[in-house]
């Protein structure tokens, strides 16, 4: 049995004379054994080299299609009291239906004639914007007729100082004319006494010459004070159209101001009544948020803020509800090494929680009560469990889901890949490789045929 001596027993010794070697070697169980195994091993040699499709696995939940048809919970814009339920929990609801009434609890809103005395004031400050409206427009008026006014009193002012001017002119004229007859008579004076000296002309003409001398001297004086007076008239016309000009341009300068003054309190006030109307149209959403209803047609879930009396903060959940027309989906998570191998409308199998099936990962074929989804968005940023979601929709192509299938309600999945064979899937999971990476067919067509293009 060592082996020790070259000697071997088995082939010297015959074991079928024995007693036990005859009740051993000559049975034929063993046989039918040695069959099965190489049966059994002819078999699995064989299925290592069936197809097998690469999946990858993931658990989510079943969701819907659109985020306006998942559940909610209904707040209220503005804190309040409730006051009064209109549905119990389990009713249908439709769009613009009132769940609940609430009241105010700001003292600011306890007023119930808020809205018509907020009203009122509206037309009191409407009626003062008419009435600095009307106000600007006789100061305009105003100003028109002051600056018609000044161009009258200038007009008459610029004559008056024409009038003077021409007057200096003739008096002056007559100035010069009495420095010629005073000339004159002096030179009649001189002459008639010089030939009074020689006795030619008696003493009464030279003392009539005189006489006449100092009557012209007496003119020259007379004509000089009225040119002085005229010119001091030229002067006087002047000071008054420079008066005339300054006090026209402080009526004007006035009456301007107090427009001003009138536009600025008349946009005050329209000021206040845009302020007014603003917090008048707030009053009434705000009265009309005091009815909170439905936004849409639905199921009254859970109320989350029950009994009678009870106070919330704006933004409060108060009852939540979900719609009743909705389209079903699931939400899975993978794994950030399989996310390069999922793509937008690849095939996805789903199996729901509570209903029977028998899964074959490998075999989609042959698996039962499974149902088809396709791929219709991919998160790109990852979740808080470190995986990426992946959303599904139902394959229109495949088996209807069930109806009695419920938001909220845990799903597995199986994204189906490439496939390979049972021996190349079997040495890739004792390695711990990932799946085969691979393009789509559409995206296969799409990069051909822009290389073809090119």
């Amino acid at each position: 049995m060592l082996n020790i001596s070259n000697n071997q027993l088995n082939k010297t010794v015959d074991l079928k004379k024995f007693k036990s070697g005859k009740s051993i070697f000559t049975k034929n169980y063993y046989k039918s054994f040695n069959k099965f195994l190489l049966a059994a091993a002819i078999f699995g040699f064989i299925v290592l080299f069936l197809p097998w499709t690469q999946n990858i696995t993931g658990n989510g939940l079943v969701t819907t299609l659109t985020p306006d048809q998942r559940p909610q919970t209904i707040q209220s814009q503005i804190p309040g009291r409730i006051e009064q339920w209109f549905v119990k929990e389990g009713d249908t609801v439709k769009k613009g239906d009132v769940i609940l009434r609430i009241s105010e609890v700001k003292s600011d809103y306890f007023d119930n004639k808020l809205i018509e005395r907020t009203n009122e004031q509206i037309n009191a400050k409407t009626s003062s914007v008419n009435a600095y409206k009307y106000k600007v427009e006789a100061l305009d008026r105003q100003v028109i007729a002051l600056k018609e006014e000044r161009k009258l009193k200038l007009e008459q002012a610029q004559n008056k100082l024409l009038q003077s001017k021409l007057k200096v002119k003739s008096d002056s004229i007559d100035f010069e004319a009495a420095k010629t007859n005073i000339k004159i008579a002096e030179r009649q004076f001189n002459r008639t006494q010089t030939l009074q000296s020689e006795g030619l002309k008696a003493v009464k003409d030279v003392e009539e010459k005189r006489l006449k001398l100092q009557e012209t001297q007496a003119k020259l004086i007379g004509k000089e004070n009225k040119l002085l007076a005229t010119k001091n008239e030229v002067l006087n016309a002047k000071v008054e159209i420079s008066r005339v000009k300054a006090s026209y341009a402080d009526k004007i300068s006035k009456a301007e101001s107090n427009r001003f003054t009138a536009q600025s309190s008349g946009y005050d006030a329209k000021a206040q009544v845009s302020k007014l109307e603003n917090s008048n149209s707030n009053y009434k959403a705000r009265n009309s948020l005091l009815n909170v209803t439905a936004p849409f047609d639905a199921i009254i879930n859970k109320a989350l803020k029950g009994g009678i009396g009870g106070t919330f903060k704006e933004g409060e959940d108060l009852v939540g509800i979900m719609p009743i027309k909705y389209d079903l989906a699931v939400e899975t998570f993978v794994r950030p090494i399989d996310l390069p191998l999922l793509h937008i409308g690849e095939k996805v199998r789903v199996q729901f929680d509570g209903w029977p099936a028998i899964v074959f990962s490998g075999w989609p074929n042959v698996s039962y009560g499974t149902y088809g989804a396709k791929v219709v968005a991919i998160e790109n940023f990852i979740s808080n469990n470190g995986k990426y979601r992946v959303l599904l929709a139902p394959d229109e192509t495949d088996h209807k889901w069930p109806e009695a299938i419920r938001v909220g309600s845990g799903a597995k999945t199986i994204a189906l890949l490439e496939d390979v064979q049972i021996w190349y899937e079997l040495w890739r999971q004792l390695n711990s490789f990932p799946p085969n990476y691979y393009q789509p067919e559409n995206s296969k067509k799409g990069t051909s045929d822009n290389k073809d293009k090119k």
